[in-house]
């Protein structure tokens, strides 16, 4: 057995040494010095705990308690915001579980609509004249040659009709 297994085992071998599992354990403290040392340890400590006795209350403890539990019962009801703080700082939460879940349920409904909203009211109807006038914008750079070859076409037919022989 190993110190660490026998140090596992100490309580047991602390409350019946006579059991035969503890043997192992007991071979182990008579090699091992420091598991002797905290086996000895133990057994002072469990010895001071049964020598220590509780106090005994006062003679009058019954009473003072009696008058402080008037006392309790005298005083004003708290107001509606101190009893929702007493309930929120000494609770475990779980009466409030379903409102959280409802809130959040809630939450999750507004922003999801709110996304919604805004992706579909970013494709706007746009009317064909709209529509037309931005093709011709994006098509701008196709449509600039064109306008110059009619230019220059246009500027040859009058040129072809100026310089024709005058008689």
């Amino acid at each position: 057995m190993n110190c660490q297994d026998c140090q596992s085992v100490l309580p047991d071998l602390l409350l019946d040494q006579a059991t035969p599992s503890n043997a192992a354990a007991r071979t182990h403290l008579q090699s091992c010095a420091a598991c002797q040392e905290e086996f000895i340890s133990l057994q002072a400590t469990f010895d001071l705990l049964d020598i220590w006795q509780a106090p005994e209350p006062s003679a009058y403890f019954d009473q003072k308690l009696a008058v402080l539990l008037r006392e309790e019962q005298a005083k004003a009801p708290a107001g509606w915001f101190e009893r929702l703080r007493s309930r929120i700082l000494f609770n475990t939460g779980r009466q409030f579980r379903p409102a959280l879940a409802g809130a959040l349920a809630l939450l999750l409904l507004v922003g999801g609509g709110t996304f919604a909203n805004l992706s579909h009211s970013n494709k706007m109807e746009t009317s064909a004249t709209v529509t037309d006038l931005q093709i011709l914008d994006k098509n701008d750079q196709v449509l600039q040659p064109m306008d110059q070859l009619l230019q220059e076409d246009s500027a040859a037919d009058d040129g072809s009709a100026n310089s024709s022989p005058t008689i």
